[in-house]
């Protein structure tokens, strides 16, 4: 009788003890680790976010649980160690014994275009009957950073081929009046301010300027992020605009591949310049798409100023002999007002009409105007 007092006295004794030492000692030592297999993808594409955790003393961990959210937008694939609540709310279990180091890999699949940034987790252990535990926030540096779906441009409600097709030839055939390369015979037709006097007094004869042609092709695509006219800018129907973004780095890939000039801008903001408006000139080469890949992957659909007023920077701006494409859910008075100032400086404009079914306004001409 004596005999079992004294084991249940021990028993109780060797509890307390190992409590206290776990929540004294349990995360003494223990290194935590995680990031992404691949810094960028694509909408679609499947990586791996690993997970490194090592115990280095001589104390083993019964139980550690590393707790994080995750953005939904990022589909983890079940397992038996990785419990996942309402699609965000992250758990890992671990056991770990001496100086013990264990690796796992999460396949995951990118369904959201975005800036990922796992940046804080909670590990938590306890006692070896689970009676106490203790926790404490380690700070992460794991970033992805998820492109827009890149979709073939046939699938896009809008004639891309042929279009960009007219903008390459349109630009070598067009003389720039700005660019003067020497003299010539006046012909008849030719404008009267564009005499050379100097070459005609010399020569005897009427001579005029030559002019070059205009510059290649460069392209401006803008996106509206408002789905309505509403004056507050809220966005109700997200979705519609993140097509209008797929559609966007659709187009800026093909043009680019095909050598044209092309640029990106938006009424609304990166997650890093809040309420500061998107617009990246006009440029060509890889670098320049990856360039306009990262700012729509940046994007928050939200109203940073009113797309009529963003665009009126370019008129003020004096931009002349550009091709504009706006993507929008919605064309305005004004928006249709400042559309015109463009033509009448020497740029061209074509819209994409974005809606639930996303084709083609059929009523918009290639200036955004009514047609009766």
């Amino acid at each position: 009788m004596l005999g079992i007092h004294w084991f249940i006295i021990v028993t109780v004794i060797v509890l307390y003890i190992q409590r206290k030492v776990y929540i004294k000692y349990g995360l003494h030592n223990i290194e935590y680790e995680r990031y992404f297999s691949d810094e960028t993808a694509f909408v679609g594409d499947e990586i791996h976010m690993v997970e490194c955790i090592s115990n280095k003393k001589l104390l083993p961990v019964p139980w550690l649980r590393l707790e994080s959210r995750i953005d939904p937008g990022l589909k983890f694939q079940s397992q038996e160690d990785l419990d996942i609540k309402y699609g965000e709310y992250h758990k890992s279990f671990f056991s770990m014994g001496s100086y013990k180091k264990i690796t796992r890999r999460h396949r995951i699949k990118c369904a959201k275009r975005g800036f990922y940034s796992l940046n804080s987790a909670v590990i938590t252990c306890g006692d070896v009957l689970g009676m106490e535990e203790t926790c404490k926030d380690i700070e992460l540096s794991a970033n992805l950073l998820v492109y827009p779906e890149i979709i073939r441009v046939e699938e896009i409600p809008f004639p891309v081929h042929n279009w960009l097709g007219e903008i390459a030839v349109r630009r070598w055939i067009v003389e720039d009046p700005f660019m003067i390369s020497g003299v010539r015979d006046y012909n008849c037709g030719d404008p009267l301010n564009q005499i050379n006097w100097n070459a005609t007094a010399r020569s005897g004869e009427i001579m005029v300027h030559k002019l070059e042609h205009t510059s290649s092709p460069s392209l401006m695509i803008y996106l509206n992020v408002d789905d309505s006219e509403n004056v507050l800018g809220y966005v109700v129907n997200r979705d519609i605009i993140e097509k209008g973004i797929t559609y966007a780095a659709s187009i800026a890939h093909y043009a680019l591949s095909k050598g044209i000039e092309t640029g990106f801008g938006s009424n609304g903001y990166t997650v890093e310049h809040p309420k500061q408006v998107v617009r990246v000139a006009p440029g060509v080469g890889s670098e320049q798409l990856k360039l306009l890949l990262e700012v729509m992957a940046r994007m928050v659909v939200a109203q940073s100023k009113a797309f009529s007023t963003f665009v009126e920077e370019d008129i003020f701006s004096g931009v002349t002999n550009r091709d504009y494409l706006f993507i929008t859910c919605h064309v305005d008075e004004d928006i249709m007002s400042k559309i015109a100032r463009l033509k009448s400086m020497g740029n061209s404009v074509e819209i994409i009409r974005l809606s639930p079914e996303s084709s083609r306004d059929k009523d918009v001409d290639s200036y955004g105007k009514q047609v009766v």
